[in-house]
């Protein structure tokens, strides 16, 4: 399958297992009449009909795991970049200015918020504990897991940010998480604070994320976006304190070797062959 937007090169009807990502957005399901099996190469389930999928009993597995680790590591290199003012650096050495910068902030014994606990929150809890932070979690169904060193649930969002310098989301999107970052959580944030999204735009009002960028954030580490590719018009673009990439902190030259394997994992667990 070249091109899941384009035709397919055999009958939908004959195919047994896909592996994709888009598919689904552009040829209905109901067209897969002997569909068993489907790996998806991303995280999150939102491109996909799940109610179609869970009544036909269809196997669904996603990538989880496979870009954990290279999108904990933008989002610490992004709150870095943003402490140590890397883009006035950057700007400075491209027109040969020799400029200190003399209000340099430290990450060290910073408060983090992570909402989202899973694989992706759960590498960027590592990262941000190995920096001396104390990282506490939101979770939808707060768990185990002693690389936080705490896990609330949603309910305790606002009082978690009202104390956190830092708040990263890894959270999927889903009809509950829709506009989660709205008036109220803003509302909520510490002056002065940070903000990462790395999970889906759509978990984020975007209007809203400009005032408070106005007003009261720090910055903002911004991967994804309501609007992709985000428009020439957004005011985001000219923001000196955000830091703008094109859905691209998943990337890492470990994925292919990672995402295999969790497809012949996958694909072992429900043929039961070695």
């Amino acid at each position: 399958m070249q091109d899941e937007a384009g035709e397919m090169p055999i009958s939908c009807g004959n195919v047994d297992a896909v592996i994709c990502n888009g598919l689904f957005l552009h040829h209905s399901i109901d067209d897969f009449t002997s569909l068993k099996f489907i790996q998806l190469t991303g995280a999150g389930y939102d491109r996909v009909p799940i109610d179609k999928i869970n009544a036909r009993n269809i196997k669904l597995f996603n990538a989880r795991g496979v870009y954990s680790v290279p999108m904990a590591e933008f989002a610490l290199c992004g709150v870095l970049s943003l402490y140590k003012k890397m883009t006035n650096f950057s700007e400075n050495k491209k027109n040969h200015i020799w400029q200190k910068q003399r209000d340099l902030l430290e990450l060290y014994g910073r408060r983090v918020c992570i909402v989202g606990c899973g694989s992706v929150g759960t590498e960027c809890a590592k990262r941000f504990s190995a920096m001396g932070c104390r990282v506490v979690g939101i979770d939808a169904a707060p768990y185990p897991n002693d690389n936080f060193d705490d896990m609330f649930n949603l309910s305790e969002l606002g009082k978690t940010l009202s104390v956190s310098d830092i708040c990263i989301l890894t959270l999927p999107l889903s009809d509950e998480t829709y506009h989660l970052f709205d008036e109220k959580c803003f509302g909520a944030m510490k002056k002065q604070a940070i903000l990462v999204n790395i999970s889906r735009g759509a978990v984020v009002k975007t209007d809203v994320l400009v005032e408070a960028l106005k007003t009261k954030l720090y910055g903002a580490v911004l991967d994804v976006f309501e609007e992709e590719p985000l428009p020439a018009s957004s005011p985001l673009w000219d923001m000196e304190n955000v830091i703008l990439t094109p859905h691209n902190s998943f990337v890492g030259e470990g994925n292919s070797e990672r995402l295999f394997n969790v497809i012949i994992n996958n694909f072992k667990e429900i043929t039961g062959k070695c």
